[in-house]
């Protein structure tokens, strides 16, 4: 069993650490407890680990997050991983921070990753890890806030949810998603 989880972000130094890259910093947790490292290859940094019998394959698209969709296609069909095996992570603004919603599918919010992924695979049925980065900005803000560097005290609640994504994931390979949404989104 194959599995494509993808971290939605945009690469580059001046997005390190950004609001907008939660995706990111949710998969690079989810690689180091596999103890595993990011490589540069087509349309995305990737990494590939094993958990429980299932071959977890991760990327960090480098199409920047309005291109998501092209490396999301590239590489469900270069390893042949279906629609329900994928995983998207990806920042929201609705959700308080640290707040984690696993769902089946859905609207995109407005998410340009989101909207490009559904524009490219043409559903919005796939699975996706909503996390929560919160909106404590002002009207017509949203753009420097999101692209916004995390503060100090909000670095801690994100590590310390990065790390619950990597349960997350785990579980989503293993028990499916129905039982994962079940234990994992109300805590």
């Amino acid at each position: 069993m194959k599995y494509l989880i993808v971290g939605l972000g945009n690469i580059g130094e001046e997005y390190a650490n950004t609001r907008h890259n939660a995706g990111f910093i949710a998969v690079e947790k989810l690689a180091s407890s596999l103890e595993v490292k990011f490589t540069i290859d087509r349309l995305a940094y990737r990494a590939e680990g094993r958990f429980k019998g299932r071959t977890i394959i991760m990327i960090k698209p480098t199409t920047y997050m309005n291109l998501s969709g092209k490396s999301v296609k590239y590489w469900m069909n270069q390893e042949n991983i279906p629609l329900e095996n994928v995983l998207i992570i990806v920042d929201d603004i609705a959700l308080p921070l640290g707040t984690l919603r696993l769902k089946k599918g859905g609207s995109d919010a407005g998410h340009n990753g989101l909207i490009n992924i559904f524009e490219t695979l043409g559903t919005k049925d796939y699975p996706r890890l909503r996390f929560g980065i919160g909106n404590d900005f002002s009207r017509g803000k949203q753009i420097d806030y999101v692209l916004g560097r995390w503060k100090t005290d909000e670095e801690k609640v994100v590590t310390e949810r990065a790390e619950m994504v990597a349960e997350i994931v785990k579980s989503f390979v293993t028990q499916g998603i129905d039982r994962t949404m079940n234990a994992y989104n109300n805590k």
